[in-house]
């Protein structure tokens, strides 16, 4: 199974619908930062829910300023 190497993982709200819209991803060894659209058929969106569901990744909750 490839799995990204995620530092941090955090949900985004949509300022329209205050419905999560996106993970905003950190990464290990890296300064890279990612948004991951909340799609099923993305790729990068499938592996996130693997390391989700083997316990490896939490996604923070959005958070509101």
């Amino acid at each position: 199974m490839d799995i990204m190497d995620i530092k941090t993982a955090q949900y985004f709200k949509s300022p329209e619908t205050g419905e999560n819209s996106c993970i905003g991803l950190t990464f290990n060894n890296s300064d890279d930062v990612a948004a991951v659209p909340l799609d099923p058929n993305n790729s990068d969106y499938k592996r996130i829910l693997k390391q989700v569901e083997a316990g490896t990744l939490t996604i923070k909750d959005a958070e509101w300023w």
